[in-house]
C-alpha cells in the first residue's frame, strides 16, 4: 500500500512538471511572435515617415516654383496690356490726322512731307509693337507650359493604383504607358523610354533605375515610391514622367507619362493663342493662385504727335 502511494505521488509530480514546461514553451513562443509583429510595425511606420518627408519637401519646392512663374506671367500680361493701349492711341492719332486732312482739302508741300514722315514713324512703331507682342505671346506660352508641369507635380497628379491611372488617361492630356519590371541588366522598351530595374528595397520603399534617353544612358539611384522622375528632352518641350507605384522583391510596377503632342505638331497646327485677360478667373485646380488684379480705370495720358502746320 505504501509503495503504491509513493509511486502515485511520483507520477503526479512528473505530470505537473511536464505541464509547467509546456506552458513555459507556449509563453516563450508568444513573446517571440509579439516581438516580430512589433518590429514589422515599427519598420513600416518608419518607411512611411520617410516617404511623407520626401513628399512634403517636393510640395514646398513646387509651391515656390509656381509662385515665381505666376509672378513672371503677371508681369508679362501687364506689359502686353500697356503695349496694346499705346498701339490703340497711335491708331486713334492716325485717324485724327486723316480726318483733319480730309477737312482741309489741300495741303502744301511742307505739310504733305511732314505727314508722310509721321505716317512712316507710326508704321515703324506698329511693326515694333507687333514684334514685341509676338515675343510676349511666345514667352507666355512657355510660362504656361512650365506652370502646367509644376501644377501636375504640386497637385499630386500621380496615380498610385491602376484605377487612378485610368482616371488620368480619361483626361486626355498626356499618354500613359504601364510597365512591370524585374531586376535585370537587360533593357525593355515602354512607350518613349527604355528601362532596366537594377535594385529594389521593399523595406525602405526605394529602387535603382537605368534608362536610355536620346541615345544616352541615365541612372537614378534610391528613388522613393511615388517619387516622379522628370526627363526633359534635348529638343525642349514638355518633359516625360516616370512613376513607380508598387515595389516588390526584385520587381517594380509603374507607368510612363509623356506629352500627347510634340512641339513641332503644335507649332504646325497654326492655332492662335488667346492673350491673357486681366480679368481671367482663378484656376480651380490651383487653390493657391491669386486672382489677377483688375486694370486701372484711368489710363495715363498719351502724348499726341505734333500737328502738321496748316496751309495758309
Amino acid at each position: 500500500m505504501e509503495e503504491n502511494r509513493e509511486h502515485q505521488e511520483i507520477q503526479n509530480e512528473n505530470g505537473w512538471q511536464s505541464g509547467a514546461a509546456g506552458i513555459s514553451r507556449w509563453v516563450l513562443i508568444g513573446g517571440v511572435a509579439l516581438l516580430l509583429v512589433a518590429g514589422l510595425a515599427f519598420g513600416y511606420g518608419y518607411s512611411q515617415q520617410i516617404a511623407v518627408g520626401h513628399l512634403s519637401a517636393q510640395q514646398s519646392a513646387a509651391s515656390a516654383t509656381i509662385d515665381q512663374l505666376q509672378g513672371q506671367l503677371n508681369a508679362v500680361t501687364t506689359k502686353l496690356n500697356d503695349m496694346v493701349a499705346v498701339q490703340q492711341a497711335a491708331a486713334q492719332a492716325e485717324e485724327q490726322k486723316k480726318a483733319q486732312a480730309a477737312a482741309t482739302g489741300k495741303r502744301g508741300a511742307p505739310a504733305d512731307k511732314r505727314y508722310k514722315e509721321l505716317k512712316a514713324q507710326l508704321e515703324d512703331q506698329g511693326k515694333q509693337l507687333k514684334d514685341t507682342q509676338d515675343l510676349v505671346t511666345k514667352n507666355r506660352a512657355d510660362l504656361e507650359t512650365s506652370l502646367t508641369s509644376t501644377k501636375d507635380e504640386l497637385n499630386g497628379s500621380i496615380a498610385k493604383t491602376h484605377e487612378e491611372l485610368v482616371v488620368l488617361q480619361k483626361r486626355g492630356e498626356r499618354n500613359y504607358f504601364e510597365f512591370d519590371l524585374s531586376k535585370s541588366k537587360q533593357f525593355q522598351r515602354f512607350g518613349p523610354l527604355t528601362l532596366s530595374l537594377r535594385r529594389t528595397d521593399a523595406k525602405h520603399m526605394n529602387y535603382d533605375l537605368s534608362m536610355v534617353v536620346d541615345d544616352n544612358r541615365l541612372d537614378k539611384k534610391r528613388v522613393n515610391l511615388y517619387e516622379p522622375i522628370w526627363i526633359h528632352p534635348e529638343t525642349g518641350g514638355q518633359p516625360v514622367q516616370i512613376v513607380v507605384n508598387k515595389i516588390g522583391r526584385n520587381t517594380a510596377h509603374g507607368y510612363i507619362s509623356s506629352p500627347k503632342y510634340r512641339e513641332s505638331e503644335l507649332a504646325s497646327s497654326g492655332a492662335p493663342l488667346t492673350p491673357v485677360s486681366a480679368t481671367t478667373p482663378a484656376d480651380p485646380n490651383r487653390p493657391n493662385q491669386q486672382p489677377d488684379q483688375p486694370p486701372p480705370t484711368q489710363q495715363p495720358p498719351t502724348q499726341q504727335p505734333p500737328q502738321p502746320p496748316q496751309p495758309e
